[in-house]
């Protein structure tokens, strides 16, 4: 029996992976069923709107391609919810297949509960079965549907509400 190779290498994200950052982004949105986004933000937008501790990126052996990317943003400035996120994962799609999504995730559950954090949640299409599954494989659970929430190109469509509850705070 062969051992699969093993995972991308993850490391955090910066300034130099803007670009490659932005363009899978905008794979992701092309393909109608990672966001209700419709156009990428700017470079600046991004990296207001994400906690800078827990954003990460998956790169080839050479470090010098970004296969996918996760990044975390704060659902609430109420002290309450501190210690939770809703959190954003996109692979390249020539990386699909590669263990890519299960590499961020682990990674991003890591740094998100070593630092305090206690639920990481989002939003998925139902109709998005490869990023169901990922989350599944990462730990993540259904807590429910949120039926026709908002329009996407003219359709109401519906949002699965998936999170990641942290074992060690409690």
């Amino acid at each position: 029996m062969t051992t699969p190779p093993p995972g991308p290498r993850v490391v955090p994200m910066g300034p130099e992976h803007a670009e490659q950052v932005l363009a899978i982004y905008r794979l992701g949105i092309d393909e109608g069923n990672a966001t209700f986004e419709t156009t990428a933000p700017t470079w600046e937008a991004f990296d207001a709107a994400k906690l800078p501790a827990h954003r990460l990126v998956a790169v080839d052996d050479g470090g010098d391609r970004v296969l996918g990317w996760a990044a975390v943003s704060a659902v609430s400035d109420r002290c309450a919810y501190a210690g939770v996120v809703e959190h954003s994962v996109y692979v390249h799609p020539e990386a699909r297949g590669r263990r890519v999504g299960l590499a961020l995730l682990t990674a991003l559950l890591a740094s998100t509960e070593s630092a305090g954090i206690w639920t990481v949640q989002s939003g998925v299409f139902p109709e998005n079965a490869a990023s169901l599954a990922l989350h599944r494989r990462a730990g993540f659970r259904v807590i429910g549907t949120r039926e026709r929430i908002g329009r996407h190109h003219g359709v109401w469509r519906d949002v699965l509400l998936l999170e990641h509850r942290s074992p060690r705070i409690t």
